[in-house]
């Protein structure tokens, strides 16, 4: 060791994580420079100790020291190595500035006479490989997570709701979150809740973030985005989506309304006035929405184009209109008991539809898979853009995964055709008195899953009954055209209605409708 102390250098000691730095890397490096120090007469007047990779630019500690260095604080830096110093040029590059304005750098690991144009050379070299060396795990590291993707994997920690299991294992639902998570696409796709609403309600219920919190803001709108809940793993980097090994928690027909409602709000200025039929009524003359307005104490709904300046109808006059309309969807209790009657005889002879329907689910799957194989052919033979091959892959993935979640069901479950038939016929036969008895908000959901059209001519209101709701409507006006004690007359109009709704399900089992259908 010389006597004399000749430089006062700074120590850099340097981990790409903080995991790392919790092992013995960062006291190795330590001990090694200091032996270099002592070795060459060299006083380490402060260290420098950072947990950040060296792969990109902008860590805090190594720019701080930098400043330092350029302000005289020191003659000079000791680093264990130069891979600790730079993995990437530019930082490289800020070094060797400091190297030609008289800066000592030292590495206690490598022999190098920077001041020379050889030990430049070779420190140079040593650099660049060291930058090669990153870009080359990054190939790596991305071929490994595409390759994990593509088989179905999703490599990165679970989202909320899920549970990790290791390595190469799909993630699991988590017990007491998935549930709730459930809960939470179901709440939002009736409409009644935005973000902050639905998070105050999903913290009474018991769902907390990973640390124990409230979902943020964010944190709901990404769950609420994200595919994987229906078995979809979405690179959001490339925007491509890919089907998962993982089981859903959330049905695709509760998603995809949820997805049209997140799109629909994302367009819509927020309405300061909440009346009952905003964005409901539209002018039959131009097509326009009428806007609701509040005046003298009343609500009115009023076209505002030029041509249709003079269409205004009050509030009151569109809810006795609406409820007349509606009257139709309602049975009696004698026709009620003989519908769940006929359902019951109807579900013994239920596994041949069942079949059938299975079969038709299966073909309507090939062809989706079949269409999937022909856009990716489209796609590579250049015949379409990435933007539109992602964009008509996803909608196509998710498609598939509906047929899948049909047939899953239709499997588990052989009576579920029945169930929805029994359930639609209690829904749309009990629809005019859920209507009287609902409040505004529910009116608004119950009307939206009823009518697929509310028309305003002049002062009077056309109702659009959406299929097959307006079978029963046709049964109501059939049947009660008949006098009233003719039974027989009824109940063979009643299975004509059943058997044309049987007919149906057989080729839809769900009507096409969604779940709020169910809930209204």
């Amino acid at each position: 060791m010389i006597g004399k102390i000749l430089k006062k250098c700074f120590g850099y000691i340097r981990v790409s994580t903080a995991k790392q730095g919790q092992g013995v890397s960062l006291q190795e490096q330590k001990e090694a420079i200091i032996r270099f120090a002592e070795r060459n007469g060299i006083e380490i007047v402060r260290w420098f100790e950072e947990r950040e990779t060296a792969a990109k630019r902008g860590r805090p500690v190594f720019n701080q020291m930098l400043k330092l260095l350029k302000g005289g604080d020191a003659t000079g830096i000791v680093i264990h190595k130069i891979d600790r110093s730079a993995r990437n040029l530019r930082d490289w590059a800020d070094l060797g500035e400091l190297i030609d304005a008289g800066v000592d750098v030292y590495f206690a690991n490598e022999s190098l006479d920077l001041h020379s144009r050889g030990g430049r050379l070779s420190a140079d070299i040593q650099a660049v490989v060291a930058a090669d060396f990153i870009r080359n795990l990054k190939e790596e590291a991305r071929k490994g997570f595409d390759g994990r993707v593509r088989q179905g994997l999703y490599p990165l920690p679970a989202p909320i709701g899920y549970l990790d299991q290791g390595k190469a294992k799909p993630k699991s639902p988590d017990p007491k979150k998935a549930p709730l998570v459930n809960k939470a696409f179901e709440l939002y796709a009736t409409r009644r809740y935005n973000i902050d609403t639905l998070g105050d309600e999903l913290f009474a219920l018991g769902l907390r973030n990973k640390n124990g919190s409230k979902l943020s803001r964010n944190g709901i709108s990404v769950m609420l985005n994200n595919p994987f809940y229906i078995a979809l793993i979405r690179v959001k980097k490339t925007g491509e989506t890919f089907p998962g090994l993982h089981l859903p928690i959330v049905k695709p027909a509760v998603f995809k309304q949820v997805q049209a409602i997140l799109r629909q709000k994302a367009v819509t200025v927020t309405s300061h006035h909440q009346f009952q039929f905003r964005r409901l009524l539209t002018c039959k003359r131009c097509g326009y929405s009428l806007i609701g307005e509040r005046q003298k104490g009343h609500v009115y709904y009023r076209c505002h184009t030029h041509e249709c300046a003079g269409v205004t109808i009050r509030e009151e006059s569109v809810s006795e209109q609406i409820r007349n309309q509606l009257s139709p969807l309602q049975f009696t209790e004698a026709d009620m008991a003989y519908v769940q009657q006929r359902i019951t005889a109807i579900r013994q002879d239920w596994i041949t539809q069942h079949d059938k329907q299975i079969n038709a689910w299966r073909l309507s799957l090939k062809a989706t898979e079949e269409r999937l194989n022909r856009l990716t052919d489209a796609y590579l033979d250049k015949a379409i853009d990435l933007e539109l091959f992602a964009h008509k892959k996803n909608q196509l993935l998710l498609e598939k995964r509906t047929h899948e979640h049909n047939i899953d069901q239709a499997k588990s479950n052989p009576q579920i055709a029945g169930d929805n038939l029994s359930e639609f016929l209690e829904l749309a036969g009990s629809a005019y008195l859920r209507h009287e008895m609902a409040i505004p908000e529910e009116k608004r959901d119950l009307l939206k899953n009823l009518t697929s059209n509310l028309t305003v001519d002049g002062k009077n209101v056309g109702v659009e009954l959406q299929f097959p709701f307006h079978l029963v409507a046709e049964h109501h006006f059939l049947s009660h055209g008949a006098p009233y004690r003719d039974r027989p007359r009824t109940e063979a109009l009643l299975d004509t209605l059943i058997m044309r709704l049987v007919e149906i399900l057989s080729k839809d089992g769900r009507f096409g409708l969604d779940n709020n259908s169910k809930a209204a």
